[in-house]
């Protein structure tokens, strides 16, 4: 009962962190559908729209590993206070008129977009290492899958959010809407979030920014790949073929891009239990280690190919998109989650931003290939090829698992 009434204040503030996460995750997954849709219907190119969210993935980079510092520094409530103020000040920029959103202009403001997401989401996932008891890690596994579960589903709802407020609202009166209502979310947490959690005892130097661990340097070049696998053929390729290959309009391309993320978000919330059903046959949860990623990243490498196979030979080409693609974004849910846990319980407790930090890092300059390469491949070659790149990169991953811990003490 003392550690409680001593925890819950903490708990509080995390609560209030979480919640302005989903806030945010709502407007970051509507602003992204928003932008491939406004401006593929301004006639931009498949490369040209990936070139809009080059700026959102390298300051993603960077952000990651200078905002571990930050939140170590100074307090994940004001790295989190941060990053909801720069992603109003990035949804004004697009207010702009049409003639100068240029593809530079359209770039920085999604890179301030990028700087603004990533300080919120190492804010979030280095609070949780802070409130479980090192013991306890089959519970850790259990909230780092509920809160990235969530995010996920939220990230979901806000690309169907984004395609319907193009449609009814188009792009200037979206942005209005989200600027008003993140502002509301930036005013309360200013006065809400009053305790430095995250804060490091000992001052963080800027020159421990890189990690020393090896095995979150091996679990960090995994989730790279991992996430260049999925943002290949995600990002722009598949918004893209849907719309031009079966028609669909911006109603359809948003429904079935938020029903991805947030069938994917609930198959992450429920990771614990899957895992162990598979693994034992029991409900209870199984704390998983470097051999479970393995597993894990080796199921999910076959199947990006056998959509790339369907393709190749015409095989019923909607049917095997879309029902593969969903298979794909359950397994690809349950690899993201083994990759989440293993990170917040290899992190260091004292200044835990840090090591998450460095992780994500490496997950924003996966997310960085990918998208790149999402849209120029797919303007070369097609969704064929990178769905074939994505499978080559799962089998990476798989490989560099190999070398994480064996056992989850």
């Amino acid at each position: 009962m003392d550690r409680f009434t001593a925890l819950s204040p903490q708990i509080k503030q995390y609560l209030i962190i979480t919640g302005n996460y989903w806030a945010f995750t709502l407007t970051d997954g509507a602003l992204r559908m928003l932008v491939v849709l406004y401006f593929y219907q301004l006639g931009y190119s498949p490369l040209s729209i990936a070139m809009l969210f080059l700026f959102y993935e390298i300051f993603g980079v960077i952000t990651n590993l200078v905002g571990g510092w930050l939140g170590a520094r100074f307090g994940l409530n004001k790295t989190m206070n941060i990053g909801l103020a720069l992603q109003i000040v990035s949804l004004a920029m697009l207010m702009a008129p049409v003639d100068t959103l240029t593809v530079i202009y359209v770039m920085a403001a999604q890179a301030l977009s990028g700087i603004a997401k990533d300080l919120n989401k190492m804010s979030a996932k280095s609070a949780i290492k802070l409130l479980v008891p090192k013991d306890a890690q089959g519970q850790l596994f259990k909230w780092v899958a509920i809160l990235t579960g969530s995010k996920n589903a939220l990230k979901g709802v806000g690309f169907f959010l984004g395609g319907v407020l193009l449609t009814l609202l188009e792009f200037h009166g979206a942005m209005l809407i989200m600027i008003c209502m993140l502002t509301m979310v930036w005013l309360f947490s200013v006065f809400a979030l009053k305790e430095d959690l995250g804060k490091a005892k000992n001052k963080a130097k800027f020159s421990e920014l890189f990690s020393k661990s090896k095995a979150i340097n091996v679990l960090s070049a995994a989730r790279l790949f991992l996430f260049a696998a999925r943002d290949v053929w995600f990002v722009v390729a598949l918004p893209v073929f849907l719309a031009a290959t079966f028609a669909w309009d911006h109603w359809w391309v948003g429904g079935f891009m938020a029903c991805w993320i947030i069938g994917y978000g609930i198959v992450q919330s429920f990771a614990p239990y899957i895992t162990n059903i598979m693994s034992t046959g029991k409900k209870s949860v199984q704390v998983p280690c470097g051999r479970s990623a393995f597993l894990w990243a080796s199921y999910l490498t076959a199947i990006p190919a056998i959509i790339a196979l369907a393709l190749h030979f015409d095989f019923y080409i909607q049917a095997s998109v879309i029902i593969g693609l969903l298979i794909f974004g359950a397994v690809f849910a349950i690899n993201s989650s083994l990759h989440s846990y293993l990170i917040v319980s290899l992190a260091d407790s004292d200044g835990v931003s840090l090591d998450v930090g460095f992780y994500y890092m490496a997950n924003a300059m996966g997310r960085l290939f990918g998208t790149v390469l999402s849209g120029w491949v797919y303007q070369q070659h097609g969704l064929e090829a990178c769905l074939w790149i994505s499978s080559c990169f799962i089998a990476l991953a798989a490989l560099l698992s190999l070398a994480l811990p064996k056992s989850n003490q």
